[in-house]
């Protein structure tokens, strides 16, 4: 997996489709850990915040089995309101860390719920020097500039984190257009100018240094829904987007 090697003083950024903290993402979250400059890791299961206790406590627990399986030092923050993410402590918990992982949820509340906060701005600072950056599935499409929202469609959805103006992820590509209504699939297809679609199967990753060249990881496909170079591309394809 040499690809995660530092070229850039940014840190090593992934997409993920879907397998968060599993045994088939384990190698992929490894090598985002050994890029950055500690072996601590950081999850953040904010997009989960309106969920059940026991589906917050489940979150945190296959956390640690993944942080075990790997060597890493799993720091769980229980990050899932907007008032949580104003705190200094937590913001102060993720600096220095290896890896910083978004995991999935509901993306428009993640956004919501980090946007302009301390704890957003410390991931930021953090990524900036170094550490690596992961989103899975509603963490991947919150990092995006917009969010399709599948019961008021329109091109443009809600606004995202930004951190990927040019990117809109589809993630769980492979099962995703059989849980939305089939009236919404056009739509969703039809992003702003100069915004690119990018489908990623379960158990499926893209990864950077860069943010424009991007080498496929896992098990499936990676689909580039439009511009010039759009098709289905397999793992160890490196894509331009």
């Amino acid at each position: 997996m040499g690809y995660l090697s530092r070229v850039t003083q940014s840190g090593t950024l992934a997409l993920v489709g879907s397998g968060e903290y599993l045994p088939v993402m384990a190698e992929l979250e490894s090598s985002l850990i050994q890029s950055g400059p500690s072996l601590r890791y950081v999850q953040l299961a904010t997009a989960a915040g309106q969920e059940s206790s026991e589906r917050l406590r489940y979150w945190e627990r296959i956390g640690k089995e993944q942080a075990d399986r790997i060597g890493a030092q799993q720091v769980f923050l229980p990050i899932f309101t907007r008032e949580n993410a104003m705190r200094i402590d937590f913001a102060e918990k993720i600096q220095g860390a290896g890896l910083i992982y978004l995991s999935g949820g509901d993306p428009h509340y993640l956004a919501q719920t980090l946007t302009g906060t301390p704890v957003w701005d410390a991931i930021i600072a953090s990524w900036e020097s170094g550490t690596s950056l992961a989103g899975c599935s509603a963490g991947a499409m919150a990092l995006g500039p917009d969010i399709p929202h599948f019961r008021k469609m329109k091109e443009s959805g809600e606004i995202g984190l930004g951190l990927l103006p040019h990117i809109r992820v589809v993630p769980h590509y492979n099962k995703f257009f059989k849980w939305i209504p089939e009236g919404a699939v056009q739509l969703f297809l039809k992003a702003p100018e100069g915004v690119r679609i990018v489908g990623i199967d379960e158990g499926t990753a893209i990864v950077t240094n860069n943010l424009k060249v991007w080498n496929i990881y896992g098990e499936g496909h990676v689909h580039l829904l439009n511009g010039r170079n759009a098709g289905k591309y397999p793992a160890g394809d490196e894509i331009v987007i």
